[in-house]
């Protein structure tokens, strides 16, 4: 079956408003490999209790709960009746619809209340390439010899009934260095996407998912209908979050009491001095900076490998543009693109990706992702770090739980003298909450804008635009300027109103954008993308790439 998501466009501001971005620009399959939910350490413990979801069908396509209802989702149009069948909905996991024809369908929206915490095996996927790999586990890094005791996911069959559950092992690591407990290794002839059980912790709370109408071209799809940001709880119980874990270090020479097997892995630490440049920015009226992912552009997206990351960076430096910002660590993003960037004379903004509820140091992936820019920690190259990308656009974070993950970053990234933001869309800066809990951590207001979902704004406007945005995010905290981490425009796609995709549309929008306040904008991005979606509602998110109208030869 094919799967798609299915997600409702949000609606676009006109003139100089903030335009809410609609679309998903990071893969997040890509951190599927560290998306697993880990509970606070006590003692070296993560402290989990044992949790079973029963799943039924292949464990590739299977969604918690079990129990599956059939309902006939009303037709938009006078295509043909067809029939959808749905799983019953206990936490807010995407819903997938299964659609046996084609037509059009329309899914009600729905709501799901949380009165408490709850924690669940939830799927996610990773492209992988032909080959045998070891994926999920959980990373951790020591420094001196480690017991630890984690919740992992991971599934069993009988009779034909796949169980994902939440199991908890206990692991010495003998040694300092980065161990990754209970992974499982899977073996494919082909290229291919795969589904790995994770560990996923919902707050309480209100959760929506909003109606939801999509045309359906093949027989036996899988639409998913993801919720939208969720409200609090009443119920809600503020949890106190140790600030430091002890270890326990063992004192016999226990063995590890699972199978899986933890290599340590070692990385390098720059001894050079850092030098902070001061200033974000470039020369006015050129090309400042320019987003980048170290994956293939196929349908796969797979990681490309350092000999050509070093090819994309020396284009984009051949090109005159002076950094890249990257999203997050994987893909062995800090060492590949940071060495061809330390080569060709490149500065990077760096990026901790949040993709799910867990915006503190306790989510696995985040930990990871701090983890590996410590051990990294090639200052130097670094001008900017951005915790999140619309982390909370998407629900994952509130505004203290940010401001709070931001202060812990800095007190782990020792040696780091450049400056600090989060990425977000105009209208969420303009809320009270954001820029009172975030002005006070962020030494740049970093936003992200699109003036193609503005449905009032053609392509020769897109720098008008642009400009107007970096005018409002401005004003946001006082004594400290605004900078646009993304802004592109489409080569292909659907019409939004006066936003026409094209590629001379493109090359009009980018160089109005450059000519207006190219010297203050991360451009998006580098490559066109087929592993993105392309069943939003503008259907435009693989087509973004600007490398042939900047003139890059990839």
């Amino acid at each position: 079956m094919k799967a798609t998501f299915a997600v409702a466009a949000a609606a676009a501001l006109v003139g100089s408003a903030s335009a809410a971005s609609v679309h998903h620009r990071h893969a997040h399959a890509h951190d599927a490999m560290r998306a697993l939910e880990k509970k606070s350490y006590d003692n070296g413990t993560c402290g989990c209790t044992t949790i079973y979801s029963t799943y039924y069908g292949e464990a590739t396509l299977s969604f918690p709960p079990a129990p599956t209802t059939t309902s006939t989702p009303a037709p938009a149009t006078t295509a043909p009746v067809t029939t959808a069948t749905s799983t019953a909905i206990v936490v807010p996991t995407p819903v997938p619809q299964t659609c046996s024809t084609t037509g059009v369908y329309t899914f009600p929206a729905t709501t799901i209340t949380l009165t408490e915490s709850t924690t669940v095996c939830a799927p996610s996927t990773t492209a992988v390439p032909s080959g045998t790999h070891t994926i999920g586990g959980v990373t951790t890094v020591v420094t001196t010899a480690t017991t630890v005791t984690c919740p992992y996911a991971t599934v069993s069959t009988s009779e034909g009934v796949t169980t994902s559950i939440v199991a908890t092992t206990t692991y010495v690591c003998p040694s300092a260095g980065t161990y990754t407990i209970a992974p499982t290794t899977t073996t494919v002839d082909k290229s291919t996407t795969i589904t790995v059980p994770v560990v996923t912790t919902y707050p309480a709370g209100t959760y929506t998912q909003p109606e939801v109408v999509t045309t359906v071209t093949e027989t036996s799809t899988v639409v998913y209908c993801p919720f939208d940001i969720p409200t609090p709880s009443a119920a809600t119980t503020a949890v106190s979050v140790p600030t430091t874990y002890p270890v326990v270090v063992p004192t016999t020479s226990a063995v590890p009491t699972t199978t899986a097997v933890a290599t340590p892995t070692a990385y390098s630490t720059s001894s050079a001095k850092p030098k902070p440049t001061g200033t974000l920015g470039g020369a006015a009226g050129k090309a400042w900076g320019i987003s980048y992912t170290p994956y293939e552009t196929d349908e796969q997206g797979g990681c490309k490998s350092a000999s050509q990351v070093e090819m994309d960076i020396a284009g984009i430096a051949a090109r005159g543009i002076k950094t890249v910002r990257v999203y997050s660590t994987d893909c062995d993003t800090l060492p590949n693109v940071g060495s061809a960037c330390a080569k060709h004379g490149l500065k990077m903004v760096l990026g901790i990706f949040i993709d799910a509820p867990g915006c503190d140091a306790n989510n696995p992936s985040v930990t990871e992702q701090i983890s590996t820019i410590k051990s990294w920690a090639q200052w130097e190259l670094v001008d900017l770090i951005s915790v999140g990308n619309e982390a909370m656009f998407h629900g994952y974070c509130q505004p203290q739980e940010l401001a709070n993950l931001i202060t812990k970053c800095k007190g782990e990234f020792s040696g780091y003298e450049g400056k600090w933001t989060t990425a977000e869309t105009v209208n969420i800066w303009q809320q009270s909450d954001v820029s009172s809990a975030l002005c006070g951590v962020v030494d740049t207001v970093g936003a992200n804008a699109h003036a193609f979902f503005n449905t009032e704004t053609t392509a020769s406007q897109a720098g008008q635009f642009v400009k107007g945005q970096l005018d409002i995010i401005d004003e946001i905290c006082p004594g400290k300027p605004g900078i646009v981490l993304e802004s592109g425009w489409p080569s292909a796609g659907k019409t939004m109103g006066l936003a026409v995709p094209g590629v001379s549309q493109q090359a009009e929008a980018t160089e109005s954008i450059i000519k207006e306040c190219g010297e203050r904008v991360v451009l998006f991005s580098l490559t066109s993308d087929s592993w993105k979606d392309h069943n939003t509602a503008c259907g435009c998110e693989p087509f973004f790439g600007l490398a042939s109208v900047l003139g890059i030869s990839l």
